[in-house]
């Protein structure tokens, strides 16, 4: 069987499958509360809970479980998913203020003439602390299951 314990394969699928699952959560999360379907949200960054770090984590996570959690490339793992979540939490959050204030002004500054200003700047890039520290709970939860209880 081509997706069992100890491969490759299950640990980059263990990471992709936490991503989705949190992509659909995102997507569930906007039909409740904005009541509408928005299919976009599903190709888009951002928003709760951060995929980002829910597969970066499961990846980490299942790398651990196969070679310990005090191994090498465990730590290498982690570390690498702590570099994705802080950039999904600090940098591209702020790339996406940036932009939101870019708009304000091109607005401001346009208002006379909208067309004038152009395509507006995609403002949701980043993840709050929460939405990344959300994320990293579900791929902590999903690798664990799927490691434990359905590869077992």
């Amino acid at each position: 069987m081509l997706y069992e314990t100890g491969t490759a394969v299950e640990v980059l699928g263990n990471g992709c499958i936490s991503a989705l699952i949190a992509q659909i959560l995102k997507f569930l999360y906007f039909l409740i509360v904005h009541k509408k379907v928005n299919f976009k949200i599903f190709t888009t960054t951002g928003g709760m809970p951060s995929s980002h770090s829910a597969g970066v984590i499961a990846l980490s996570m299942t790398v651990g479980y196969n070679e310990g959690l005090n191994s090498i490339i465990f730590a290498v793992a982690l570390g690498y998913a702590f570099v994705v979540m802080y950039d999904a939490a600090g940098i591209r959050r702020s790339a996406g203020k940036i932009a939101a204030t870019m708009n304000r002004v091109m607005e401001e500054f346009y208002a006379h003439r909208p067309s004038a200003a152009g395509e507006k700047l995609k403002e949701l890039l980043g993840h709050t602390p929460f939405e990344v520290f959300m994320g990293a709970i579900l791929g902590i939860v999903v690798s664990y299951i799927i490691h434990f209880y359905i590869l077992q």
